[in-house]
C-alpha cells in the first residue's frame, strides 16, 4: 500500500512547483501532468482561482505526497496511480499537478492543487476526515492497480469535444435504442428494465401503467433538454412502453418453460432470520451439548426458511443476483464514462471563467497607446488571457459563440448524474451482497441436510447386518 501525508502552501506556491516540476527529478519532465493549469503558468491559474472564492484562510494550495514501497510500482505505473488520485479526490474541480520523482530510494508522487476550486470557487477544506478520505481512495486505487496493473474493462470515456458533438443530430436517438434492447436482454421484469436504463444515463418519465398513467413513455439523456417518446413515430413500434414489457414477457415466458419453480409461499417468514448467517454447528460445544446443537438446528432452519421464502426457489436467488450484478456493472460503467466527461467539461468551464474575466485586459491592451506599460501593469490578467484562449482553441471551442454560463449549467446536469449512478450502484452492490448471503446460507443447509439424510439411510442397514 502507498504512503500518503498532505500540507498546505501558504506561500511560495510558484517555489513549490518549480521543486516537483525539475526535471533532473522527473525524467526530464515526461512524468509531469497537469489539469486546469499547466507547469509554467500554474501559480498564475491558482492565482485567478482564489480571486474567485471569498473565504479568507491564508492557504493557496495543497501538496500531497503519496509513496510507494521499493521496488513495488515502475515509475509509469506510479504515475498513473498519482494522476487517478487527483482525479479521484479533486472530481474535476481544482486545478493540480501531478509529478513522479525518480531521484529516490523509493518511487514517490508529488500531487499539488489549488485550495480554490473552479466550479462553486469553495476553498479545500483539509481535516482528519478529508486525510482519511485521501488514503481511502490511495488504498483503493492500488488494491485495483496490484501496484503494477490497470484493473480491465474500464474505459476511457469521451472527450469534452467528442460528448458536445455526439449531441447534435439524431445519432443519440439510435444509441438510446441500443441500450434499451441490452437493457431488456439483461432485465428479469419491466421494472429491472426500467431501473437500468436510469442506470446507463438515461432519466425515464411516464414508464407506470393504468388509468393515470402518461400515454408515452419518454427518455431523456441527462446531458439533453428535451425528452423524446417511445412511440412508434420517434422510436419504432418496438420502444413503447407496453412493447417494451411484452419483450420481456414473451422471454420470460421463454426461459419458463424449461424451469419448474419451488410453489410459493402464501405468508412470508420472520423477515429478521434471512439477514442472518447460518451456525456453524460443527464445533466441541455442540458435540458435547445435545440441547445447544438442538437450539442451532432450529435457528438455521428458521434462517433457510426466511431465505428461501424471499426467493421462491434456488434458481429465482440465481437469477435475481443476476440481474443485480448486471445493474451494478451498467452503473459502475455509466459513472466511469461520467466522472472523465466532469473532468473534461470541468477544464473547459474553467478556461471560460478564465477567458472570460480577463478578455477585457486584452482588449484594452490592443487599444493601448504604450503596450509594454500596459503589459507591466497587467502581465497577470493577459498570461491568463492567453493561456486561457489557447487551451479553449485545442479543445475546439468556437470563442465567439462561448457562453460559460451555459457550460455551468452542463456541468452541474452532469454532476446530478453522477450522484444519480453513484446511488444507484451503491444500492445495487448493497442488495447483490444480500441476495449472496440468502443463497450461501441455502446452499450449505442443503448440503448438511444431505449429508444427514446419506448418514440416516446407512444406520439402518449396518445394524440389520449385525443383527
Amino acid at each position: 500500500m502507498a504512503y500518503t501525508k498532505i500540507h498546505a502552501i501558504q506561500a511560495t506556491v510558484h517555489k513549490a512547483i518549480a521543486y516537483i516540476c525539475n526535471p533532473a527529478k522527473t525524467d526530464g519532465s515526461i512524468l509531469i501532468s497537469s489539469y486546469g493549469c499547466s507547469p509554467e503558468t500554474a501559480a498564475y491559474d491558482f492565482k485567478f482561482a482564489l480571486s474567485k472564492t471569498s473565504q479568507s484562510d491564508p492557504n493557496k494550495a495543497y501538496h500531497l505526497i503519496q509513496s510507494f514501497l521499493p521496488g513495488e510500482v515502475s515509475y509509469r505505473e506510479a504515475h498513473r496511480i498519482g494522476v487517478e488520485l487527483a482525479d479521484k479526490l479533486l472530481e474535476g474541480k481544482y486545478s493540480y499537478i501531478v509529478t513522479t520523482h525518480i531521484d529516490k530510494g523509493h518511487v514517490h508522487n508529488h500531487i499539488i492543487f489549488c485550495a480554490a476550486d473552479n466550479v462553486n470557487h469553495e476553498k479545500y477544506h483539509d481535516c482528519k476526515k478529508t486525510y482519511y478520505h485521501i488514503r481511502s481512495i490511495s488504498d483503493e486505487l492500488c488494491r485495483e492497480h496490484n501496484l503494477s496493473v490497470i484493473v480491465p474493462g474500464e474505459k476511457r470515456g469521451k472527450t469534452y469535444k467528442e460528448w458536445q458533438a455526439g449531441k447534435s443530430g439524431s445519432a443519440w436517438k439510435e444509441q438510446l435504442k441500443t441500450d434499451i434492447d441490452e437493457a431488456i436482454k439483461s432485465a428479469a421484469t419491466y421494472e429491472d428494465c426500467i431501473e437500468l436504463i436510469r442506470a446507463k444515463g438515461y432519466e425515464v418519465k411516464g414508464a407506470d401503467f393504468g388509468e393515470k398513467a402518461h400515454k408515452f413513455i419518454s427518455f431523456r439523456p441527462l446531458d439533453r433538454e428535451r425528452f423524446v417518446r417511445g412511440s412508434a413515430k420517434s422510436l419504432g413500434m418496438d420502444y413503447t412502453k407496453e412493447r417494451i414489457k411484452e419483450r420481456i414477457e414473451e422471454k420470460a415466458l421463454a426461459k419458463d418453460k424449461k424451469r419448474v419453480p419451488f410453489p410459493t409461499r402464501k405468508k412470508p417468514v420472520v423477515k429478521d432470520y434471512a439477514r442472518k448467517n447460518l451456525i456453524d454447528t460443527s464445533g466441541d460445544k455442540f458435540v458435547q451439548s445435545p440441547g445447544l446443537k438442538h437450539w442451532a438446528d432450529v435457528q438455521n432452519l428458521k434462517i433457510a426458511a426466511a431465505s428461501y421464502s424471499h426467493a421462491g426457489s434456488i434458481a429465482e436467488l440465481e437469477s435475481q443476483i443476476a440481474a443485480k450484478s448486471t445493474l451494478a456493472k451498467t452503473a459502475r460503467e455509466s459513472l466511469v464514462e461520467t466522472e472523465h466527461q466532469l473532468k473534461d467539461l470541468g477544464q473547459v468551464l474553467k478556461y471560460a471563467e478564465q477567458y472570460k474575466a480577463n478578455h477585457i485586459y486584452h482588449v484594452h491592451y490592443q487599444k493601448s497607446k504604450d503596450k509594454d506599460a500596459y503589459l507591466h501593469r497587467h502581465e497577470t490578467e493577459l498570461i491568463l488571457h492567453d493561456g486561457a484562449e489557447n487551451m479553449l482553441k485545442r479543445y475546439g471551442i468556437d470563442l465567439k459563440t462561448l457562453d460559460a454560463d451555459k457550460l455551468r449549467i452542463e456541468y452541474n446536469a452532469l454532476y446530478s448524474k453522477k450522484e444519480t449512478l453513484q446511488k444507484t450502484y451503491r444500492s445495487a452492490e448493497k442488495e447483490i451482497a444480500d441476495l449472496n448471503r440468502k443463497l450461501d446460507n441455502l446452499n450449505q443447509y442443503l448440503d448438511r441436510t444431505s449429508e444427514q439424510q446419506h448418514t440416516a439411510v446407512r444406520t439402518p442397514e449396518k445394524n440389520s447386518a449385525s443383527l
